[in-house]
């Protein structure tokens, strides 16, 4: 061996995997071995995997979204806290974007469906341990549609029940008897649910709201 070849050849990655189903965790580390990942800990609920992962420090966390005792998501928050070196990435049956902000917004840094190819797990575990951020080709539309409505005007509930008040054609006395509040607290309402959606008239206001499925 030449001098300094060791110190040159590329760390093996680093992986955690975690699920409460035991086939299904016997053949996430089984696939990951064998792809030339070291699997450090194998663990079968969320407790024991932040427990392991701020012991042992890997450069992954693969972790079921379901778990007992804390979730993937309160895994991945956790983890984004005490050891930001680990990169989360989750592993889930569902794809809604409720779930998929939530857990953007905890730290997590991949995404991969219970029905992709096994083959997909070593693809996300690659991509989260260089830094990169994976998303399965069928959750992408999802994760776009969710960060999209984030940059959305962020109403109040009162200000949501006025407009779609205003929607139906009642003036502001009417809907401050049917909300129990003052026809001047109504006008405050419409006039800030304006100034968010950049309207100019009530009229435009209960349209944009409506055009961007604010209201309903």
């Amino acid at each position: 061996m030449m001098p300094g070849e060791g110190s040159r050849k590329q760390a093996r990655v680093t992986c955690l995997v975690a699920d409460d189903h035991p086939a299904m965790l016997a053949a996430m580390g089984d696939i990951l071995e064998r792809s030339g990942v070291e699997v450090v800990a194998r663990c079968s609920d969320g407790e024991d995997a932040i427990a392991r992962i701020e012991t042992l420090r890997p450069n992954v966390a693969l972790v079921d979204v379901q778990m007992p005792r804390l979730s993937g998501i309160q895994v991945a928050a956790r983890a984004s806290q005490s050891t930001p070196e680990t990169a989360v990435a989750l592993y889930t049956a569902f794809g809604d974007r409720a779930l998929l902000s939530e857990a953007l917004d905890a730290g997590a840094r991949g995404f991969v469906l219970k029905e992709a190819p096994l083959g997909d797990l070593v693809r996300a575990v690659e991509h989260v341990a260089a830094g990169e951020t994976y998303v399965d080709p069928v959750l992408a539309g999802v994760l776009v549609s969710s960060q999209l409505a984030a940059k959305l005007p962020q109403l109040t509930q009162r200000e949501r029940e006025v407009l779609r008040l205003l929607a139906d054609g009642l003036a502001n006395e009417e809907i401050g008897k049917r909300l129990f509040i003052s026809a001047e607290t109504v006008r405050t309402h419409v006039r800030k649910a304006m100034a968010k959606l950049d309207a100019d008239t009530r009229t435009q206001a209960v349209a944009t709201a409506l055009r961007q499925s604010l209201i309903s």
